[in-house]
């Protein structure tokens, strides 16, 4: 038995306009049309259902339609498999609601109480060894950031063999390699859609000195501007084991969080890198555990 009171009333008010935002969202979204509309409209009105419900139910949306205007609604930005071009490797984006993408929160709560906190901005995302895993890592990471509000520029300090614009599905320009070699340093940081808070820095043009040119002091130039205009700064760098640019990333953002693989990485290994970075003040942030 249930009893309206003043004070239930309004809450009954707030989820019928509730449904007619949805409504309206799947209309401006082009997923429905007037007609359809109104026959979801009628459906919803005689069995009581929700107006997402209700378009489900005449087979005029789907599940993934749904749950993309509720997560508009609550500014929770992704995007269906289906309308991009972003690599599957991107969980992040395409399955916010999975298991790997709850990980990926608890990974960036960590690292917010440990890293970002404090006084740091920037943060190195580094493999012990060559593998992919690091970039998709990086990028899944600046995604969950972006989502949580937090104005994110992800760079793909990766000059040798770079990936994030693939992951991304975005053209090559210019990027890191131009801004070090002092030639448009804010031309080539793309927005990327709709991640209204996630910004893109690609490595650009591939050079022929990429450990001379993060040597230079206009990379800690760059550094401390992306620190300025960003509230988190992600680097995808170059796995430890392929060159010495890991290492000069990291000099610059004093923190690494480290990516090792069950089946490739050896401890002898790891226990040395964590060494020679602890020697030059380097912070080892966290460890990730991946399976490749």
């Amino acid at each position: 038995m249930s009893i309206d009171t003043p004070a239930a009333q309004p809450a009954k008010a707030n989820g019928a306009a509730k449904d007619l935002s949805i409504g309206r969202m799947l209309l401006d979204m082009g997923k429905i049309t007037p007609e359809g509309a109104d026959r979801v409209l009628a459906l919803q009105s005689e069995q009581g259902l929700r107006f997402g419900e209700a378009a489900q139910q005449l087979g005029l949306a789907s599940a993934g339609d749904v749950a993309q205007v509720l997560a508009s609604q609550f500014d929770y930005p992704y995007v269906q498999a289906s309308q991009s071009g972003f690599d599957p490797a991107l969980v992040a984006a395409l399955d916010p609601f999975g298991a790997q993408a709850e990980m990926l929160r608890a990974l960036r709560g960590q690292l917010t109480v440990r890293w970002f906190a404090g006084k740091h901005k920037a943060l190195a995302v580094v493999a012990v060894d060559a593998s992919a895993a690091a970039s998709a890592l990086a990028a899944n990471l600046a995604i969950v950031f972006a989502q949580q509000g937090q104005r994110t520029v992800l760079v793909d300090a990766n000059m040798r063999a770079p990936r994030q614009q693939g992951l991304f599905n975005l053209p090559a320009g210019t990027g890191l390699s131009d801004a070090l070699a002092g030639r448009a340093p804010q031309d080539g940081i793309t927005p990327v859609a709709p991640f209204d808070k996630l910004s893109l820095l690609g490595a650009g043009p591939q050079p022929p000195n990429p450990l001379e040119l993060l040597a230079r002091t206009s990379f800690g130039e760059l550094n401390e501007t992306l620190a300025r205009d960003f509230d988190v700064v992600l680097y995808d760098a170059p796995a430890f084991s392929s060159s010495a640019d890991a290492y000069a990333i990291a000099a610059r953002t004093r923190g690494v969080l480290l990516v090792v693989s069950r089946s490739v990485s050896r401890q002898a290994d790891i226990r040395e890198i964590r060494a020679q970075l602890l020697r030059a003040g380097i912070e080892v942030v966290g460890a990730v555990l991946v399976d490749i």
